[in-house]
């Protein structure tokens, strides 16, 4: 009893597999001033069909190109108006980030960031998350996040 309801499944996870690969996936590249440009070989944001995955964003001045000052809180609130700039120019916004990832380089700053992160999201409508110390980034930054939204 058992092969025959993993048979179908398989067979149907299959048949998904091949439709999707055949028809390929829509796949554009999101780009905008509001937010700083890549410093590397990058994009800002990659859309797939309705989904857009965020590349990490530091707390660059996108004017400037260069890390604001101030410290923790001034570089979380730069990282998540760059990140909404990019949403803003895919057509998405805060509302519709399903994943959310943060880097930080000293997990004591982590109770600032959340505070911060928190005022971004409408109505307590959270995405799923992960925050992580790591040892550097680039430029400097304290923090980096990057985002997976949908389209609605």
């Amino acid at each position: 009893m058992k092969k025959k309801r993993l048979i179908p499944f398989v067979m149907a996870a299959g048949l998904l597999l091949c439709s999707c690969s055949s028809q390929g996936a829509k796949r554009s590249i999101v780009h905008t001033e509001n937010a700083p440009s890549a410093i590397g070989p990058y994009e800002q944001a990659i859309i797939i069909d309705n989904m857009v995955y965020t590349s990490g964003q530091i707390g660059l001045d996108p004017k400037t190109n260069t890390l604001v000052s101030g410290g923790i809180e001034n570089e979380t609130k730069q990282v998540l108006d760059n990140i909404g700039a990019v949403l803003n120019a895919a057509n998405t916004s805060f509302n519709h980030v399903i994943k959310a990832n943060i880097y930080l380089t000293d997990l004591n700053n982590f109770t600032k960031v959340n505070d911060i992160y928190a005022s971004y999201f409408k109505d307590g409508n959270y995405p799923a998350r992960s925050c992580v110390e790591i040892s550097a980034l680039p430029k400097g930054a304290l923090i980096e996040i990057e985002t997976i939204a949908y389209i609605n």
